[in-house]
């Protein structure tokens, strides 16, 4: 039923487009609601991550699709080891691309999927599921809780089993769907939202980013090392393109490491060495390096 009394399939197509973009901005408010607790997550991911810590995903469905979606972002974008953040789909990699019947409802699937990444005290796990009952996601946030891992939900429902068993939990209350039942819609459009959010916000704060440039961005392309040699050229204040191209491939091609090599001086091996020791943050294997506490030598 929309706004106007009249059902769905009544409606024109520029109608059916208002009532859907109206439920847009319900999924925008109810994730922005839901800030604080976001932000208790991407504190977590930050504290553990020079621990070694892992960011891992759980999910069935289309709340599956979601974190593995954000997951599989992750690295091009930042330039993290594709270990440290993972995701967790029920029913597996089919079930990425195709309906995989009853796979959420095994709770024991859930909690031996935590058990194969043996998850840790180090770990923080976000369990993603719009009505908060999911057999195999609730199991398995509840074993990586009984495993030491930071436990945090995005769910739209706060009194569910999995906002209880969270030490984080992130409710999104975008309210009823237009499609009664579809979560791919509001419920997945926020669910979305607060995994772009927690993320991207945790990565710039581990120093992947130069204000707004991705600056740990992988070179795997020729489009991308042509993005990482303009980046290199305005942050090392280099007009020429073919000297900062050279630069990145004396760097192995590496953007981090080519730009603590041109803003502080020091050869390679040693921009590597600093970049280590920060756990990649560009910004403190700068200050690092600028330092000059014998890393270089």
């Amino acid at each position: 039923m929309s706004g106007s009394g009249r059902l769905l399939h009544e409606l024109s197509t520029a109608e059916l487009l208002a009532v859907l973009e109206a439920a847009d901005d319900d999924a925008l408010q109810a994730a922005h609601a839901a800030a604080a607790p976001t932000a208790r997550v991407v504190d977590a991911v930050v504290r553990c991550w020079p621990r070694g810590g892992r960011l891992i995903y759980v999910g069935a469905g289309t709340s599956g699709r979601i974190g593995a979606l954000d997951a599989a972002e992750c690295a091009p974008t930042f330039g993290v080891d594709e270990a440290r953040v993972r995701a967790v789909i029920a029913g597996g990699a089919r079930a990425l691309t195709h309906a995989v019947e009853g796979a959420e409802d095994s709770e024991e699937a859930g909690r031996e999927a935590i058990e194969e990444l043996d998850v840790g005290a180090a770990d923080v796990v976000v369990a993603l599921s719009a009505s908060g009952a999911t057999p195999f996601t609730c199991a398995a946030l509840e074993e990586a809780m009984r495993r030491g891992a930071t436990g945090a939900a995005i769910t739209c429902s706060a009194g569910s089993r999995l906002a209880a068993a969270a030490r984080i939990a992130v409710v999104v209350a975008v309210g009823r769907e237009v499609i009664d039942g579809s979560t791919r819609m509001k419920a997945g459009t926020a669910q979305k939202l607060v995994c772009n959010a927690i993320s991207t916000a945790a990565f710039i704060r581990l120093g992947r980013v130069w204000g707004e440039h991705m600056v740990a961005v992988r070179t795997s392309s020729d489009k991308l090392r042509l993005r990482a040699t303009a980046i290199l050229q305005k942050l090392a204040d280099c007009d020429d393109e073919e000297a900062a191209g050279a630069l990145l491939a004396e760097a192995g091609n590496d953007l981090p490491t080519a730009l603590l090599m041109a803003r502080s001086g020091v050869a390679r091996p040693a921009a590597q060495r600093y970049l280590e020791r920060a756990h990649g943050d560009v910004h403190r294997a700068l200050a690092l390096a600028l330092a000059g506490d014998g890393l270089a030598s």
